[in-house]
């Protein structure tokens, strides 16, 4: 699983291979302090020789200043390579969600998406600006401590071959419990961004039925959860600590009783004895980095499942094999069947057989539920067909490159979204090499002109997040505006005009009847007056084509349109 993350390091490479010859040349001149120190005491202080107390300890001094610049040193590579694959990694994760389609999306919760391209990666990013130092220091410092203390003494370096097997099992039994107990966690945080997430895009609809005190009883339930949950996974992490104190203290005590009676018989001088108490606390605290790094890495490797989770996700829609781009605008659905999920027992598309010619206006009405939206996102891929086929311009679209099928089609969903920014910018998501000229013609056509000069910065109009400074029909006529941008070759409208007054709703229908005359127009309404010019009129019944057919056709013989038009009359009159 490591070796997947590589490639993240690619352009650090020298940075985290100087973070680790820093630590390791650290670690020697720590590593020489105590056998210096040990000479001092043994030669120099036994025999009075100031020459010799002064040379040693400016070599320790040196040792020292050496470790510190070496150290120093080693923060700023390790920073650098540390942020720089976190940057390479969640760059790699948020390219791939954006590969995703509609099914994939419907795989992973947003919240967990957000967690998973934030915190996870955070996690994997710390563990390298703060894990390359214990990882390559604790086991290289306590080989050579080891060593030393060996050689300084063999019967004493005993004591440490009972105490290292009983803190590795002790340490063996904290991860095994803590692993699932890491997973946990994340899933729990999840949840507490879901519901964040829910609340706040819903914030007006939650006062405006003074639901805060509910909301917040559900936060604090998720919360609770995320908490019990850290604090389960963090009691068995607390408990190393303690166990490696016992060891550690257990173990200074043995060296200590030992080392007294080898002084006492002759068998060792005390500056020998301090040496190898001062390699023991070197070798402990190894033990401690590497217990630390056990802890750090078996979070890590959580936190890479669940990013791996992401980068190894198929995306459901792949590009098209062949080439060229739609020209004129044709459709055909022939036999079409489709359902979100492969599992599911029902279609929520059945048998749909319908041709559009270029440039016609076509209608589509039916009752809530009746998958109008489900029919026109089938048309750029936002999902591909469960069965059957649809062709534009007599290819299938899944011949069409991605990018270009979707380019050539225009869509003004039922749910318009705004960015942050200006209107300007938020216009040239059509087409960002537009000119005034063309922003004045879409603007024109979508009646954004009328309320735009009542903006003293016009197109440099800030928007707020999501456009909150326009109301709803505003935000409407600003993606009708930003859709002809495009000047796609299918334009399809969604409800996309259902905040409109009908007034400037029939405007921006002549609009487009005047300037798009070679566009291929596709209109999903409630209402019947929005669509009574159309060229054809789609009525849909429970994911089914009830009949095709022209207004005046369809107003003589079918009864779900004569319902729908008579509901409609009356309320109009009423």
């Amino acid at each position: 699983m490591i070796k997947r993350f590589s490639v993240y390091f690619s352009d650090y490479r020298k940075d985290l291979i100087g973070s680790v010859v820093c630590v390791a040349f650290e670690g020697l001149f720590e590593m020489a302090i105590p056998l210096i120190m040990s000479q001092i005491i043994d030669v120099g202080v036994m025999n009075r020789d100031k020459g010799y107390i002064l040379g040693r300890s400016l070599a320790m001094v040196v040792c020292a200043l050496l470790a510190l610049l070496l150290g120093a040193l080693y923060a700023r590579f390790a920073a650098r390579a540390g942020q720089g694959f976190g940057a390479a990694l969640r760059e790699a994760e948020y390219k791939k969600v954006q590969s995703f389609s509609f099914s994939n999306m419907d795989h992973f919760s947003t919240p967990s998406l957000i967690t998973r391209l934030t915190g996870d990666v955070t996690i994997l990013q710390n563990a390298i600006c703060n894990g390359i130092r214990p990882i390559v220091r604790g086991p290289f410092m306590m080989v050579v401590a080891l060593g030393l203390s060996i050689s300084m003494s063999l019967k004493l370096a005993v004591v440490f071959f009972v105490a290292l097997p009983v803190l590795g099992v002790g340490l063996f039994l904290i991860l095994r419990k803590l692993s699932p107990l890491y997973a946990g966690m994340q899933k729990a945080m999840d949840k507490v961004n879901s519901i964040v997430q829910e609340n706040l895009i819903a914030i007006r609809t939650v006062k405006s039925f003074v639901k805060g005190d509910s909301e917040f009883k559900k936060f604090s339930r998720v919360n609770a959860e995320y908490k019990g949950a850290s604090e389960r996974a963090y009691h068995y992490a607390a408990m190393n600590m303690p166990c490696l104190q016992l060891v550690m203290y257990a173990t200074i005590t043995c060296l200590l009783w030992f080392g007294g009676n080898f002084i006492h018989t002759g068998t060792m001088q005390v500056g020998q004895l301090t040496g190898f108490l001062s390699y023991v606390m070197q070798i402990l605290n190894s033990l401690m980095m590497i217990s630390a790094v056990f802890l750090m890495l078996s979070r890590s490797m959580t936190s890479m499942s669940r990013v791996l989770e992401v980068l190894d996700e198929t995306p459901a829609i792949s590009d098209g094999t062949g080439g060229g781009r739609v020209a004129r605008g044709d459709i055909d659905f022939e036999h079409v069947y489709f359902k979100y999920q492969s599992s599911a027992k029902e279609y929520v598309l059945s048998d749909i057989s319908l041709h559009i010619m270029a440039g016609q206006t076509v209608g589509i009405i039916g009752g809530t539920g009746s998958a109008k939206s489900s029919l026109v996102q089938l048309i750029p891929r936002l999902y591909d067909v469960t069965a059957g086929s649809i062709k534009i311009d007599g290819r299938d679209v899944k011949e069409y490159p991605l990018a270009g099928l979707r380019d050539a089609v225009g869509m003004v969903l039922q749910n318009n979204t705004l960015f942050s920014g200006t209107i300007r910018e938020n216009l040239k998501w059509g087409n960002e090499n537009a000119t005034d000229e063309d922003l004045d013609w879409a603007c024109r056509i979508a009646c954004v002109d009328e309320f735009l000069g009542r903006f003293p910065e016009g197109y440099e109009t800030d928007l707020g997040q999501g456009g909150v400074n326009v109301s709803g029909g505003q935000k409407q006529r600003l993606c009708i505006a930003r859709a002809l941008l495009k000047r796609p070759r299918v334009l399809i409208f969604d409800d996309s005009t259902s905040a409109v007054d009908t007034a400037t709703e029939a405007k921006i229908r002549k609009g487009l009847a005047e300037e798009l005359t070679d566009t291929t127009k596709i209109i999903i309404t409630q209402r019947i007056g929005s669509i009574e010019e159309a060229d054809l009129i789609v009525v849909l019944d429970n994911g089914r084509i009830n009949e095709v057919g022209t207004h005046e056709a369809l107003l003589q013989h079918n009864a779900i349109y004569q319902d729908i038009y008579e509901f409609q009359r009356k309320g109009a009159s009423a």
